[in-house]
């Protein structure tokens, strides 16, 4: 059986075991079968198997409450009575922690739902790093999420995002498939790999390129096949394009740079150039096609007019959109 069902089951008496929980102990290496780490939630166990936990004395906290925010920076993209979409600044985490209890999205989310019927809570469908800006898809009720879960994992569901990378991007488009696990000796880390890890795939197009010619940059568009953690930086970065302001994945190509000005730019970028730009999917209730882009950030936006890359004309309305153009989750939200 898999090892994660027969935690789950045998730590029932333990307020806090959900699967979740249990699952994330055996990734983080807390859990031993035989002596030797798991790692793995699916790997199988058989009768006669020792299995040991070990935790630390915080692992069954208290569930934390979170609290009802105005948030200001955060912008309703979409919204009907079954789901809404809202635009995510970079620096923003998404869900509180024991060290972050507010200022996060869902703090505001709380906020923007108070007057929701009372069957209703606003329910995260996919995340995004506190450091990438975009679009986080939200659902009003469970079943709703259920259904979203489906209609995303549909095939005429797509993701793009924006990205400004160091390199030469050749060819202009194809499809990056290498897999994807943790870093032995870092958790928080992710590595590709040809042969180990779960399948990640993604599609890419060169939109516009600077004139950077000993760093190379480029704007790119992105498509997630598939959602693996940090999937689309890991992915650029072993192709030998790191994504601008990346503090994990990235390099220090700006010193290369000729022009002074795009290279203390590029020095100075506070996050990684990402940006979650359109989402369209069927709607999980009605069947009807919905699509939904949020506008390119500021600094986004500096940063491209500084590097004179000329951005394809599709595209100028979602870069030159401002943040005003869309319903602030603050005081003034109904």
């Amino acid at each position: 059986m898999r090892l994660d069902r027969v935690l789950q089951r045998q730590l029932t008496d333990l307020r806090g075991a959900t699967r979740t929980k249990v699952q994330a102990w055996i990734r983080q290496g807390a859990v031993f079968v035989n002596g030797r780490a798991a790692g793995r939630p699916a790997a199988r166990v058989s009768v006669g198997d020792a299995i040991t936990v070990h935790l630390s004395s915080d692992a069954f906290r208290p569930a934390m409450v979170v609290e009802p925010e105005p948030l200001t920076g955060v912008h309703v993209l979409h919204e009907d009575p079954y789901l809404l979409a809202v635009g995510k600044p970079a620096g923003m985490v998404v869900h509180p922690t024991y060290g972050h209890a507010s200022g996060t999205l869902m703090n505001g989310l709380l906020w923007h739902a108070r007057q929701w019927p009372s069957a209703q809570r606003p329910s995260l469908v996919g995340r995004l790093d506190k450091l990438t800006s975009g679009i986080v898809l939200v659902a009003r009720t469970r079943a709703v999420h259920a259904s979203l879960q489906r209609a995303l994992a549909n095939s005429v569901s797509h993701k793009d995002y924006l990205a400004v990378v160091y390199g030469r991007v050749a060819p202009l488009r194809g499809t990056i498939a290498l897999r994807l696990h943790r870093d032995d000796r870092d958790r928080r880390r992710v590595v590709a790999s040809t042969l180990r890890g779960q399948p990640a795939v993604t599609s890419y197009e060169r939109l516009a390129r600077a004139l950077a010619p000993d760093a190379g940059l480029a704007l790119l568009r992105c498509r997630l096949l598939t959602g693996r953690m940090h999937q689309l930086r890991v992915h650029l970065a072993a192709r030998g394009w790191p994504i601008v302001g990346d503090p994990v994945y990235g390099e220090s190509r700006w010193a290369a740079v000729a022009d002074g000005a795009l290279k203390q730019a590029l020095r100075a970028f506070p996050r990684q150039a990402l940006h979650a730009w359109r989402l369209s999917f069927p709607h999980p209730v009605t069947g009807a096609p919905v699509r939904i882009e949020a506008p390119v950030p500021s600094d986004m936006q500096a940063l491209l007019a500084l590097a004179s890359i000329e951005v394809p004309l599709w595209l100028t309305s979602a870069v030159r959109a401002t943040k005003g153009e869309a319903v602030a989750l603050d005081r003034t939200t109904s």
